[in-house]
C-alpha cells in the first residue's frame, strides 16, 4: 500500500506497538485497556454505516461480552450534526460513519475520547487519523464504473480530473447530494487544493448527470442511460454477488497511480466523551477492529475492505495494495468547505 508508507513503516518499527501487538495477540478482541475487567452494561452506538454490516458486528459483541448495544441510524453528516449539537449530554457511546469527513467534524468540535492504545495498535497507520482521535475500522475505493458494451478500456480517463473535460460531456454520472461523493470531493480538495478543486466542480456541473444514491448511478449506467458513474467499489462487488441485474453490463475501473481518483475512504468509529460506558465502548471499537470483526468484512457480504488486524480484503476484492491510493490524512478532511463548494458550483 503506498498510502503514508513511511507512516506505517514507523509504527511497524515502533517497539511499544511491537509489544502491544505481542500481548493481544495481533488482534485479540478482549478486554480494552481502559478496563481492568470484563465489561458489561450497556452502551449506545450513533451508526451511520450500513445497518446490516454494523448489526453483525453488534451480534458477534455481544455474544462475546455479554454488553447489550442500542443502535441509531442515520446518516453521517446527520449523525455528526446531531452530536455536536448534543455535546456531553448525548446518549451516545461510540460513533460509527461511512466516511471521515463526519468524524473529523466531531473530531473537531472535542467530543471525541482518546482511543485505547491496543486498537491503535492493530490499525495501520494510513488507515486512521495522525491524531488518533478516533480510528479507521473499513474502507471503501472510488472507481468509475462503465458499460462495457460502450467502451474498452483504453477509452476511459487517465485521471478522474479529466472527466472535467469537454469530451466527458453528457457522458457519466454521479451522487453529489451524498456523503460518499462529498467525501470524494473532501480528499480532492486537500489533494490538490481550492482552486483546482473549483475548476473540476465546474467541469462537473458541465458534464455530469446527477442521480440519488451510488446504486441509482451504477444502474443508470447497466441500463445505457448514461456511459460511467464515479462511485464506491463494493455496489459494484454487491449486486454482482447477488443477481448482477445492475451490473451486468458494467465493469469497475480504478484510476490508480496516486490520482485523487484512487482515492480510499476511511469508515470510522470512536469513543464519545459523553459515554456513560466507556470501558464497555473502547471494547466495541476493539472489537470491531481485531480480528473477530475485521472477518466480517472478509467474510460477509458488504465487499467494504478489511483494513486491521492483518485481516485480509475479501478475496473478490482487488487488493488493497494494488490500489494505489494517495496519501491522505482523514484528520485532515474538509466536508465543510466541500460543500460550500459543491454548492458554488450549483451542485447541491
Amino acid at each position: 500500500m503506498k498510502i503514508r508508507n513511511n507512516a506505517l513503516a514507523g509504527i511497524a518499527l515502533a517497539a511499544t506497538a511491537a509489544l502491544a501487538l505481542t500481548a493481544c495477540g495481533s488482534g485479540s478482541s478482549t478486554i480494552p485497556d481502559s478496563a481492568d475487567g470484563e465489561v458489561s452494561g450497556e452502551i449506545t452506538v450513533y451508526n451511520a454505516q450500513h445497518e446490516s454490516l454494523t448489526q453483525e458486528w453488534v451480534d458477534a459483541f455481544t455474544a462475546e461480552t455479554g454488553v447489550k448495544v442500542t443502535m441509531r441510524q442515520g446518516s453521517d453528516t446527520e449523525m455528526s450534526n446531531q452530536i455536536i449539537q448534543e455535546g456531553q449530554a448525548s446518549p451516545a457511546d461510540v460513533f460509527l460513519t461511512e466516511n471521515s469527513p463526519a468524524m473529523a467534524q466531531v473530531e473537531n468540535a472535542g467530543l471525541f475520547a482518546d482511543v485505547d492504545q491496543a486498537t491503535i495498535d492493530q490499525v495501520p497507520a494510513e488507515f486512521r487519523p495522525s491524531s488518533n482521535k478516533w480510528t479507521g475500522i473499513a474502507a471503501r475505493s472510488t472507481v468509475l464504473v462503465y458499460d462495457k458494451t460502450k467502451l474498452s478500456e483504453d477509452q476511459l480517463p487517465t485521471s478522474m480530473l479529466d472527466l472535467a473535460d469537454p469530451e466527458w460531456k453528457g457522458k457519466w454520472a454521479a451522487s453529489p447530494s451524498g456523503a460518499d461523493f462529498q467525501a470524494i470531493v473532501s480528499a480532492l480538495l486537500e489533494l490538490k487544493g481550492e482552486a483546482a478543486t473549483e475548476e473540476w466542480l465546474t467541469g462537473m456541473k458541465e458534464n455530469s448527470k446527477a442521480y440519488k444514491g451510488n446504486s441509482t448511478a451504477m444502474k443508470a449506467v447497466n441500463a445505457g442511460e448514461v456511459d460511467a458513474a464515479l462511485i464506491y467499489h463494493y455496489y459494484y462487488y454487491g449486486d454482482q454477488a447477488n443477481t448482477g441485474e445492475n451490473s451486468n453490463n458494467v465493469r469497475p475501473y480504478y484510476f490508480k497511480n496516486q490520482d485523487p481518483g484512487a482515492f480510499v475512504s476511511v469508515s470510522g468509529g470512536g469513543v464519545l466523551t459523553s459515554s456513560k460506558n466507556a470501558a464497555a465502548a473502547q471494547a466495541f471499537i476493539k472489537f470491531v477492529t481485531g480480528k473477530k470483526g475485521q472477518e466480517v468484512l472478509q467474510k460477509g457480504t458488504s465487499f467494504e475492505y478489511a483494513i486491521a488486524a492483518d485481516v485480509p480484503a475479501n478475496d473478490k476484492l482487488v487488493p488493497l495494495a494494488d490500489l494505489q491510493a494517495p496519501m491522505v490524512d482523514p484528520a485532515n478532511l474538509n466536508s465543510a468547505r466541500a460543500s460550500e463548494l459543491m454548492t458554488m458550483a450549483g451542485l447541491l
